[in-house]
């Protein structure tokens, strides 16, 4: 069986889970997975469960030097994978010939661009950061296209962010986990219960969905909102005291509490600005809330549309306030039991075409191919 270093850009503590599934469980059905993360709160290098690695981050520049000193055999590994973290990407090619495994790069989320994007949401000037970006933006596909694959989180994000990268491509996206679905919870209150989770902040332009919301002349509604950026939530409400009552805010600690939550719920949003950051992927909320037979209302893009459509299994809608507010009258509309049928249909499209287990099974096979 071939084995595979799967080296993350984590920190132990925080949440795992599109790693956990995919490379924790269904790849293991085909190849050998150590995972390595790295930590702050440690001294020393441990290895729980014989294939899990938590390394203290001051050892990333001389890395594989640290692992070989704790015993691990680093020529075993056919395959070293490196999630986002350029330099420990250069690090291991480093060492490519002399330890004979293939060198992998996995292209999550840019969150370089992303962070310029955040900034200018907040009316700063990113023209230097910018300049710099793109020069940075060079150097690394140059050295990317060293590696023998790229694992880019879908197509779109390949032809987006990192178009001169010519190696083979293998795309690594986020999927439901068919071992952690979450029985719909139906609630006896004649409102519709819509639930939001994962981050806040400007740029997501929440206050696009909130202004919808308070424009609704129907009010049988209510939100829930779950999210580490609670202090950022309550801020957005106070300046929508008409609606502040109708929406709870929580920070859900872990993946079950988190689904459980969902569970309670009628319908998902995720709904985002229309920037290629967030359509050139589908978000891991979706997911989330398929997960638990909840039906989704999404922000329209070719993306999505090739995995849903639109009135079937989810909910399209163009991202600004009067097409939200037309979507979501048309929403309340809809029974209880009407929706939780669109749940459950959402959530039987996503085990049959982005489900982690043939997604593991696909990116196994491609590996071998290499």
């Amino acid at each position: 069986m071939k084995k595979l270093l799967y080296i993350t850009d984590q920190d132990e503590y925080v949440d795992h889970s599109f790693i956990a599934p995919l490379f924790e469980v269904y790849l293991k059905k085909y190849m050998h997975v150590d995972i390595l993360y790295f930590t702050d709160f440690k001294s020393d290098f441990t290895c729980k469960e014989c294939d899990h690695f938590v390394v203290p981050s001051r050892y990333k520049n001389r890395l594989l030097k640290e692992l070989k000193h704790n015993g691990i055999d680093i020529s075993s590994y056919d395959f070293v994978m490196v999630r986002n973290n350029i330099s420990l990407m250069e690090h291991v090619l480093k060492y490519r010939k002399k330890y004979d495994y293939k060198a992998l790069y996995r292209f999550s989320f840019p969150k370089r661009k992303v962070q310029i994007k955040c900034e200018e949401a907040k009316g700063k000037n990113q023209f230097l950061k910018r300049c710099i970006h793109y020069i940075q933006t060079k150097k690394e596909t140059k050295l990317i296209n060293s590696c023998d694959a790229f694992l880019p989180t879908s197509e779109r994000m390949h032809q987006n962010y990192r178009p001169e990268v010519t190696i083979p491509t293998i795309i690594c996206a986020p999927a439901i986990n068919p071992a952690a679905l979450h029985k719909h919870q139906q609630h006896e209150g004649d409102e519709i219960r819509f639930v939001y989770v994962g981050t806040l902040d400007k740029l997501r332009e929440f206050n696009t969905i909130l202004d919808a919301l308070a424009s609704l002349n129907n009010p049988s509604w209510k939100l829930t909102i779950s999210t580490r950026d609670v202090e950022f939530a309550y801020t957005l409400l106070e300046n929508y005291p008409s609606i502040k009552e109708k929406i709870k805010v929580y920070n859900a600690k872990t993946k079950d509490a988190l689904l459980e939550l969902i569970a309670k719920s009628d319908i998902g949003i995720a709904l985002l600005p229309e920037l290629p950051i967030y359509t050139t992927s589908t978000p891991v909320k979706v997911f989330d809330y398929y997960a638990s037979g909840i039906p989704c209302i999404m922000t329209q893009s070719d993306h999505t549309s090739t995995i849903f459509t639109d009135g079937l299994d989810a909910w399209f809608c163009n991202f600004n306030q009067e097409d939200i507010k037309a979507k979501l009258n048309t929403l309340l509309g809809l029974s209880k039991e009407e929706i939780a049928v669109i749940g459950a249909k959402g959530q039987k499209r996503l085990l049959d075409v982005k489900n982690y287990e043939t997604i593991a099974k696909t990116i196994a096979e491609q590996l071998e191919a290499l």
